[in-house]
């Protein structure tokens, strides 16, 4: 299947390039747009650039979920935690990518072998410590040994990953330099994957992108399969979880104009700070006070990746997100797992 936006002539790497993918490839099928006016609610009817858009009458992306795993003590406990993560409905099991935790490809191969529905995948490569050929040769691997399970995440590098390129001694780009290096990493490697390449790529693998500047959800609607959205920006004032639903609405009409043609494809994605589930256990806010350490703990609970009530109203909440906003795609860290486990059976 022909590639929609081909290799730039001037960034093309050395290694010759075959321009149409593989079945193994990233595939890209545009679809026409799906640009909707944030100010026209899920049931009515939009037109941009003389395209009529009505999402009622489209079916709705499946939901999709994903629990991030940080560490585990021994490779029973690795497999022990996918193995809880797949009969709890989950669809993907991911492994971070920092100086200090596990390596994640080995670890992903290890909880692909104790499963057998569930997918495996990083959440997410620190882009700025790859090069295309290096991270070509390990996502084929990993692809090969999961028997197509593997789903590959990449993100720009994060500001507090400074000690760790300090450790590696390496010098640490700016923010720009990170997401232009991320740019050229996806097209470069896709490039690769599209030739002969060795080990060969027998299974298409997803990509995934995570973030949450405007200039990285543009790379991000340019080429990946899954955007999440790691983090909403929120004025410091909010009140009301109206004011957190307005911001979500913001940010994924964002992602819409940018991807432009490419929307219809575009799995979007939020990750989730905090799951408070009435009857549950007492909820972790340490995600949440992460991405907004100057939040009272009432403000925290306005963000749209702030999930409570019962479970069947968070349910309805995660159906509104993507009736709304398009958000079908949804990640939690292992503390979270649980709790969202009971929303994912209201869904199913």
């Amino acid at each position: 299947m022909p590639l929609t936006a081909l290799v730039e002539p001037a960034r093309a790497p050395r290694w010759k390039i075959n321009r149409e993918w593989r079945s193994g490839g990233w595939q890209h099928i545009t679809q026409g747009t799906c640009k909707i006016d944030a100010s026209v609610d899920s049931a009515g009817v939009s037109s941009v650039d003389g395209v009529k858009d009505d999402r009622k009458n489209m079916a709705p992306r499946p939901f999709r979920f994903s629990v991030g795993f940080g560490g585990a003590d021994s490779r029973t406990e690795w497999q022990k935690k996918a193995q809880q993560a797949e009969s709890l409905g989950y669809d993907v099991i991911t492994v971070p990518d920092h100086l200090g935790m596990i390596s994640p490809f080995p670890a992903l191969i290890t909880m692909a072998e104790a499963t057998n529905r569930v997918h495996v995948g990083t959440m997410v490569l620190d882009g700025a410590f790859y090069r295309s050929a290096w991270l070509a040769r390990d996502v084929a691997s990993v692809a090969q040994l999961t028997d197509g399970r593997f789903e590959l995440g990449l993100g720009a590098g994060p500001d507090f990953a400074k000690p760790e390129f300090e450790a590696l001694g390496l010098p640490f780009p700016s923010a720009r330099q990170r997401i232009e290096h991320l740019r050229e990493l996806i097209i470069e490697t896709k490039a690769l994957f599209a030739g002969d390449h060795q080990p060969p790529v027998h299974h298409r693998i997803p990509l995934l992108v995570a973030g949450s500047g405007d200039r990285l959800l543009q790379v991000a609607a340019a080429h990946a399969d899954t955007i999440s959205l790691a983090g909403i920006p929120v004025d410091a004032d909010i009140d009301s979880d109206a004011i957190g639903d307005a911001a979500l609405a913001r940010r994924s009409q964002f992602v819409r104009d940018a991807a432009g043609t490419r929307c219809a494809e575009i799995e979007l994605g939020l990750t989730v700070q905090a799951v408070e589930v009435e009857g549950h256990d007492a909820v972790d806010l340490t995600l949440a006070r992460m991405f907004q350490p100057t939040f009272s703990d009432a403000q925290l609970r306005h963000l749209p990746g702030f999930l409570h009530g019962s479970a069947h109203g968070i349910a309805d909440t995660l159906r509104r997100y993507r009736d709304e906003y398009s958000v079908s795609h949804f990640s939690v860290n292992e503390t979270q797992m649980t709790a969202l486990a009971k929303v994912i059976e209201d869904l199913r």
